[in-house]
């Protein structure tokens, strides 16, 4: 399926593709689909993560409905929890996230974290690059697996982490060790009131404490939003288009993203030659490097096939 396919048949030719790239993500057919999406990044990339029940599916229900009435297209990876007998989601994306299936202009796709402990999917990032070249925004939506989530950050532009009030979820925060990953910080059930001002502050002071003395050219934000009624929804989409634009600047958004490829390049190889296959490359004359604009599939690719050589 080229990409150009994708564009002309609609969601289930996508649904089909990315089937396939689940099923055999090493054949010709997926690596080229891959090399070519990767060539015309189209999409914002927004990564939402958060502990469970903290509300990350209603409000992505939310951000997804914002976006539609402005006109945008939008493609959701919602990644579920794994069942233990067939390692399939548990849940599904008409669970996870309301949306219009009859829409063509948005599409949610579920796809199960089997043992990954980063709150992704193996193939989420093969599943991102594809939607980023289709949709004018795509929204990635985690596990929700506490301390480990912060594989987002690998492939997401934007970072939006969640908070609960009245949960603690400011502490573990701190705690998790995943402060300096989000963006944006959305205290969820803002209709909550006074429980939901206590946890915005909270967090803010959790952030300054963090981030003192800190060089980022971003200041993170802390909002407070509510799905179900509503309040602060539009501040939240402004925030998210506010990030947008300052990765636009002075090249930002290419940088960003080529650390991200190279990060999926060293972790990949970690998955599948372990240790000792890192170590040879060395002895190789080979490195985890990408060059200014290489695609991580083609790299991937070459490291691969001098590591299997005995």
């Amino acid at each position: 399926m080229t990409l150009a396919a994708l564009r002309t048949d609609g969601k289930r030719a996508l649904a089909a593709a990315l089937a396939g790239l689940e099923r055999d993500p090493e054949s010709a057919t997926s690596q080229a689909l891959l090399d070519a999406a990767w060539r015309e990044p189209r999409a914002h990339v927004v990564g939402v993560t958060g502990p469970p029940g903290v509300g990350k599916s209603s409000l992505c229900a939310a951000v997804v409905a914002a976006w539609r009435r402005s006109g945008k297209t939008v493609g959701v990876i919602a990644v579920d929890p794994s069942s233990r007998t067939s390692g399939g989601a548990l849940l599904g994306d008409r669970v996870r996230i309301a949306h219009d299936g009859s829409d063509e202009g948005s599409f949610v796709r579920s796809m199960a974290a089997r043992d990954r402990l980063g709150g992704l999917a193996d193939q989420t990032l093969a599943a991102m690059v594809v939607m980023r070249a289709l949709f004018d925004r795509v929204l990635i939506e985690t596990v929700g697996v506490g301390q480990s989530e912060t594989d987002v950050a690998g492939v997401a532009d934007t970072v939006l982490f969640c908070v609960q009030p009245g949960s603690g979820d400011s502490l573990q925060f701190m705690k998790a060790g995943i402060v300096e990953i989000p963006h944006l910080v959305v205290v969820t059930k803002a209709d909550m009131g006074a429980a939901a001002e206590r946890a915005r502050a909270d967090v803010s002071g959790a952030l300054s404490l963090a981030t003192a003395g800190g060089g980022s050219d971003w200041p993170v934000k802390v909002l407070a939003a509510s799905s179900r009624s509503g309040a602060g929804v539009d501040r939240l989409m402004e925030a998210l288009e506010a990030h947008r634009d300052f990765l636009a600047v002075e090249g930002r958004l290419a940088v960003a993203r080529h650390h991200q490829s190279e990060g999926w390049v060293a972790q990949s190889l970690r998955d599948r030659f372990g240790r000792d296959g890192i170590a040879r490359l060395g002895r190789l004359g080979l490195d985890l490097t990408l060059a200014p604009g290489m695609q991580p599939f083609q790299r991937l690719r070459e490291i691969g096939v001098a590591l299997e050589r005995p």
